[in-house]
């Protein structure tokens, strides 16, 4: 059984705009159990939602450069409600301003990131 210890803050997109630790946040220390977590692996994302839930349905695109038209079969669907969206929201803001730090920009355009090719 896996466990891991974590302090989440409970607005990590305010603590990225203040540079780390806001100082008005309390931390709550969380354990993970994440042995009986499935794992899949997306490249297709589709958000839908209703008033009271944010739907997000991941899955494998076969052909993700585009030209075929493709059919893509959803793994997993997470069902959230807004606040817990929004809290997904600045966490991803934050790890992904990290690995750009790190690493450079993620060029989500891909014929950006083709080398020879003008775009």
């Amino acid at each position: 059984m896996a466990k891991n210890d974590a302090d989440l803050p409970a607005d990590p997109e305010a603590e990225a705009a203040s540079g780390g630790e806001a100082p008005e946040q309390q931390r709550v220390n969380v354990q993970f159990d994440d042995s009986g977590a499935a794992v899949c692996y997306a490249n297709f994302c589709r958000v839908s939602r209703s008033p009271e839930e944010i739907i997000l349905d991941v899955g494998l695109n076969p052909h993700p450069g585009g030209g075929v038209p493709a059919k893509v079969t959803v793994a997993q669907r997470i069902v959230m409600n807004p606040y817990t969206a929004k809290r997904l929201l600045g966490a991803l803001n934050v790890a992904l301003r990290q690995h750009e730090q790190t690493f450079g920009e993620v060029q989500v355009d891909v014929r950006k990131r083709v080398v020879g090719q003008q775009s």
